[in-house]
């Protein structure tokens, strides 16, 4: 049989990342050279694999048919390679977490700590940001999230519900005096975020009037938001557990009901092939889904 590896994994990594710069980017080479391995695999097995659909690619008929057959061929390879070097029982190498400012500030620390110590050959980079990363695109290889993601290519376990509140510092409130009715919150003064239209309609949905003026003080970093919040500055939203254990702060309107949301754990299908990847995520879900189990 005549076949060529490499052509193949050029168009493996094609129909994953749906464009041959992107393809390229992943595999680290240049895009022209990536272009003439798929046609040169083209032209090898007497097909066409893809078609253009404006700036991207598409596979056709056969490239569907012929890519999950070379996906099977790159895990094979991927276990060739491992037990060839000795490492097919190492559990090695990094593992690129993203996750929501909040989420890695007061809940990862402990729990990644924890890893290193059972995996000290596993190295782990943690990107806290609240925007998406693309885990096709390999900007992460695990992400924490608050919606499940809709793209059928990730892999994506409920971790369960979380809460959020309103908190403020004991010297705000007690400066404003308590809020216990919806005309007395709609007076008060918020921290809002950078883009802040969807806090504020939240809220007005909730029966408040608040308009641009009841929000003074705007801050497109959460964390620096919620020292706001702690030093006076204004009422600010919080994930519930995480307010309720600060001590400089108190729920600003625990008559309003909280903000739900759902916690996703995602990942790309290499968690299906990457043992390392696999071992962080299942040591992810575990972990945090005890710690919902140990909450009061």
């Amino acid at each position: 049989m005549k076949f060529d590896w490499n052509r193949a994994r050029a168009f493996l990594v094609t129909a994953e990342e749906g464009s041959l710069s992107a393809a390229a980017r992943a595999l680290g080479m240049a895009q022209p050279t990536l272009g003439r391995q798929v046609a040169a695999l083209e032209e090898e097995l007497g097909v066409v694999l893809f078609e253009r659909v404006g700036r991207g690619l598409t596979l056709t008929r056969n490239g569907l048919e012929l890519v999950e057959h070379v996906r099977a061929m790159g895990d094979a390879a991927g276990r060739v390679s491992l037990t060839a070097s000795g490492q097919s029982q190492a559990i090695a190498g990094t593992v690129r977490i993203t996750a929501t400012e909040v989420m890695s500030a007061f809940i990862l620390p402990a729990i990644v700590a924890r890893l290193r110590l059972t995996e000290p050959a596993i190295e782990v980079e943690l990107v806290a940001t609240n925007s998406l990363r693309d885990l096709r695109r390999r900007e992460a290889d695990i992400a924490i999230r608050t919606a499940r993601p809709t793209d059928p290519d990730l892999i994506a376990r409920k971790l369960g519900n979380e809460t959020a509140e309103l908190f403020a510092a004991h010297r705000y409130l007690d400066r404003v005096g308590e809020l216990a009715t919806p005309e007395a919150l709609s007076r008060a003064e918020f921290v809002g975020f950078e883009e802040n239209e969807p806090f504020l309609d939240g809220l007005n949905a909730l029966g408040l009037t608040l308009s641009a003026r009841n929000f003074p003080v705007l801050c497109g970093t959460q964390l620096v938001q919620w020292e706001l919040v702690k030093h006076g500055a204004g009422i600010g939203v919080m994930v519930s557990r995480i307010g309720d254990a600060e001590p400089l702060v108190r729920r600003a309107a625990p008559w309003l009901p909280p903000f739900g949301y759902e916690v996703w754990l995602v990942a790309h299908r290499e968690l299906n092939t990457s043992r390392r990847v696999r071992l962080v995520f299942d040591r992810l879900a575990d972990e945090l889904r005890c710690l919902r189990r140990a909450e009061p």
